[in-house]
Order: C-alpha cells, then structure tokens, then sequence
C-alpha cells in the first residue's frame, strides 16, 4: 500500500464526508463513505463519529479481503457492503451509502424507480432497483445491495437507505445527489398520474455518453 495514495484518499474521504451532510443526504451519524486505495485496501469513515469534526487521520483503513483494520477507531458497520462493491466492481473507486429521506422513503415500501429522468439513467445507468432487506452491517446485505447494483451506479436498500458508486468520490457523491433527486421527483409524479419511463435503448445511450463522451476531456 502507497502511504501517500493511502493518506491522500483520506483526506478526500474526509471532505466528501463532510459534503455529504451539508447536502442533506444522512441525519446525525448515518451514513458512509469509502474510496480505494489499491485494489488490497480501501479508506472508510469510521462508525459513529460526527461528520462535522471528522479529520483526515480518523478515516479508518481496511483490507478488502479480511477486513481488518488499521488504528484505534473502528470502521463504519456498513464495511462488508464497500468491501464487496469496491471488490467485484474494478471500474468503481467511490461508495456513498445515504439515508437521505426520499429515498429512504421509496426503500421503505421495497419498491425501485424506473427510469424516469435523464441524469438518472446517464448517472446511474437506468432503473433504480431496491435491494431486499437484510439486517445492516452484515454480509447477506452486501450482497444483496452489490445484485441491486449490478450493471447500475446507485440502488436502493429496502428500508434503509440507498448508495451511489463512482469513478471518483465526486462522481459517488453526484450519484447519491441525483438519486434522492429523482426519488423525490417519482414521489411527486405519482400525484399527477405516474411518470413515463425512459426507453432501454436511450438509457444504454445516455449511460454511454456519460461514461465516455461527457465533459471536456470526454469523459468524466
């Protein structure tokens, strides 16, 4: 493990942390975020701390193998799920896993959002499924939330919140932006009538220009 990559991702995990909350997405403690190091180890906040007197040196390193861990504070409940996304997904180098409260309210009723807005499907790369329920913290979670997400940058939790990926922490974050953004949106339109969904075809298109094609460099 690079110590300076290792250091450098701390201190981004750190800042996202603190981005996450001011952006509404988790309430009190809730919520986590992860970052790779390598493809051995990943940064993850640690459990039960408050986002707004986070340092860089508190974010906790864990092996994404065992899942030991390195210093005095113990990682984040959630670390079985980040282990296995940040480990099956090697495109993926971000997770940020909110309790944001559209989303958490579409999770309660178990239920997914097709896909209804443009960000979404070029973001998150189409429908937002809802992973089934399992108890938090532990690895039959992790692997239902890594089915919810598969071919898919941002999934549902059935009550208990959702989770955005990306190719970056930046990325990660906008996901989980966008994904409460369109939860409230799809509650909204259940009110005059229900949404019309997005075709396949435009969702694979959409997703591909993000991937590819967005941005000055063409790509993102």
């Amino acid at each position: 493990m690079n110590i300076e990559t290792a250091q450098r991702m701390q201190q981004q995990v750190c800042r996202t942390a603190k981005d996450m909350a001011a952006a509404g997405l988790t309430a009190g403690t809730w919520g986590n975020i992860s970052a790779r190091i390598d493809d051995d180890f990943m940064v993850i906040t640690p459990s039960g701390m408050d986002y707004a007197g986070l340092t860089p040196g508190q974010m906790v390193i864990v092996s994404l193998q065992t899942l030991a861990w390195e210093g005095a504070l113990k990682p984040s409940i959630e670390v079985p799920m980040h282990a296995k996304i940040l480990s099956t997904r090697p495109g993926v180098n971000a997770v940020v896993h909110t309790h944001s409260t559209a989303a958490l309210t579409v999770a309660a009723a178990q239920k997914g959002i097709p896909p209804i807005c443009d960000d979404q499907v070029q973001i998150l790369g189409g429908d937002i499924r809802c992973a089934a329920y399992t108890v938090p913290g532990t690895q039959a979670m992790a692997d239902a939330v890594a089915e919810a997400l598969r071919d898919r940058a941002g999934a549902l939790i059935a009550n208990h919140g959702a989770v955005a990926l990306g190719r970056t922490l930046q990325e990660a974050l906008i996901g989980a932006i966008v994904l409460e953004k369109t939860a409230r949106v799809y509650l909204d339109v259940q009110r005059i009538g229900g949404a019309v969904p997005i075709c396949d075809a435009d969702c694979l298109a959409f997703h591909d220009f993000f991937l590819h094609k967005y941005g000055q460099q063409g790509g993102r």
